[in-house]
């Protein structure tokens, strides 16, 4: 089992040995070191939580509001709710910072404190080294009696959330509606349940069939929404002669679709599409992180803009696309970010724009998925022991490999001819990434294999 400390966060698996899992010590101990954080921003005490809802959940929030008072700071709990809808009701109740307690895309046994600043961004490094460095040094010290912060409940929130997507200029409601889509949601048991179907009913889709939507958090399958993952989802799309299908992870962040005739849509293909629409409206940059696909960049600059690529993590792509000023951007794992509705990986957006662009087209999913240009990605991984010294192995990767263009700004990235492959450790796992592109899935795989051949024989 594991706990990993990040800037990123604090994620681990629940239970067993404190430092070593994540544990109800290691919960307190990260929380104080976060509310201290908090103490030194500013005057506001203002603390926004929200869960997915796994198992957890529950326990985790009780000692995280418990720490969180304890520290002085006033806790707005918005109980279950998404990682998009924690971020906007943080700049909405103009609290000082914000907890999703939520591990994403890992399994049931996993959770995680994904911190929040005042802008409802993810910390950047210096914010969350400081965090870090707190936790394992200082001196910690609660507040006294009269000194103890405040609970208010608020489950509000994912209709405001709602509502303001209904209010984006180019969410088009009638549009939708019109369409007549058939829509089947695949809510993994966790807070799209709660999100997805209302937000569809909202947009004009009146023909909704959610899969998995008891808000258990004993996931039906692994939550990371990948081909192998969705089996159930696709087979129920072909079967109910569907639109299309909707998979989001359990703290919805994360998009991907199934076309109707039960055919992945590709989660690379979520910001493409999206991209694709905006664009096609506003003209501007675009950027998503160095293992994403690059029909992102062919989209772009078909609509005369710019692409710029980032390091991976969604703070980098957000701080990269502050820095270009570009309208749309995310990460290839179907996270799709809409700066004018605020700076994070939001499904709902996504879902929004997705189904306006897909009803204005004329086209069925299939068909739109057809229009672009067709690039394949291989998702591996390598399973790291605690003795592994990754950075000798990157250094002789690159060594090997010095004939080519290698970026080194996230990992290393190298081109092979009209190939690419971007080697990384995971900011949430004990693994090195392994993705590579290519225009086969062959070809995407043989790049893969032969550097994971490579990486493995200097293990």
């Amino acid at each position: 089992m594991a706990l990993i400390k990040s800037i990123s966060g604090i994620r681990g698996t629940i239970g067993g040995v404190p430092g070593k899992n994540l544990t109800p010590t290691d919960l307190v101990k990260y929380a104080t070191a976060y509310a201290a954080w908090i103490a030194k921003q500013g005057d506001s005490r203002k603390v926004v939580i929200g869960r997915d809802g796994r198992i957890s959940g529950a326990m985790v929030r009780d000692i995280v509001v418990a720490t969180l008072q304890s520290m002085g700071c006033d806790v707005v709990d918005l109980g279950l709710s998404t990682t998009p809808t924690v971020e906007m009701a943080v700049k909405m109740e103009n609290a000082a910072g914000g907890i999703i307690l939520t591990a994403s895309h890992n399994p049931a046994q996993w959770n995680a404190l994904k911190l929040l600043n005042s802008s409802g961004e993810f910390l950047d490094a210096k914010e969350g080294q400081w965090i870090l460095d707190y936790a394992e040094g200082a001196d910690m010290k609660y507040a006294e009696v009269d000194g103890l912060g405040s609970v208010t409940k608020n489950d509000s929130y994912i209709d405001k959330h709602i509502a303001t997507i209904l209010q984006h200029p180019l969410v088009d409601v009638n549009a939708i509606k019109n369409a007549g889509f058939k829509v089947v949601v695949d809510a993994v048991n966790s807070t799209g349940a709660i999100s997805v179907p209302p937000l569809l009913k909202a947009l004009g889709v009146n023909d909704v069939i959610t899969i998995n939507a008891e808000v258990t958090g004993r996931f039906a399958h692994n939550p990371e929404p990948l081909p192998e993952h969705l089996v159930d989802l696709c087979n129920k799309v072909k079967n109910e002669k569907a639109s299309l299908g909707i998979a989001i992870d359990p703290d919805v962040d994360r998009l991907c679709f199934v076309s109707e005739d039960g055919s992945l849509f590709g989660e690379e293909y979520t910001l493409v599409a999206i991209a694709d629409y905006v664009l096609g409206h506003k003209k501007g940059n675009t950027v998503s992180n160095l293992s994403s696909t690059r029909a992102l960049r062919d989209v772009t600059e078909k609509h005369g803009g710019k692409y710029f690529p980032s390091a991976v993590g969604e703070v980098n792509v957000v701080r990269k696309m502050k820095d270009v000023n570009a309208v749309i951007g995310g990460e290839g794992n179907g996270g799709v970010i809409v700066p004018e509705l605020h700076y994070g990986r939001d499904a709902l957006i996504g879902i929004g724009l997705f189904l306006t662009h897909l009803a204005k087209s004329g086209k069925t999913t299939k068909e739109l998925r057809n229009s672009y240009p067709n690039y394949f990605i291989s998702k591996n991984k390598i399973e790291l022991s605690e003795d592994v010294d990754v950075k000798a192995i990157f250094a002789q990767i690159k060594e090997r490999y010095a004939a080519y263009p290698i970026n080194n700004e996230d990992g290393l990235r190298i081109d092979i001819g009209n190939d690419w492959v971007h080697l990384r450790t995971s900011n949430t796992e004990p693994i090195i990434r392994v993705y590579s592109e290519s225009v086969s899935e062959a070809a995407a795989n043989d790049v893969a294999k032969r550097v994971m051949a490579d990486i493995k024989s200097l293990m």
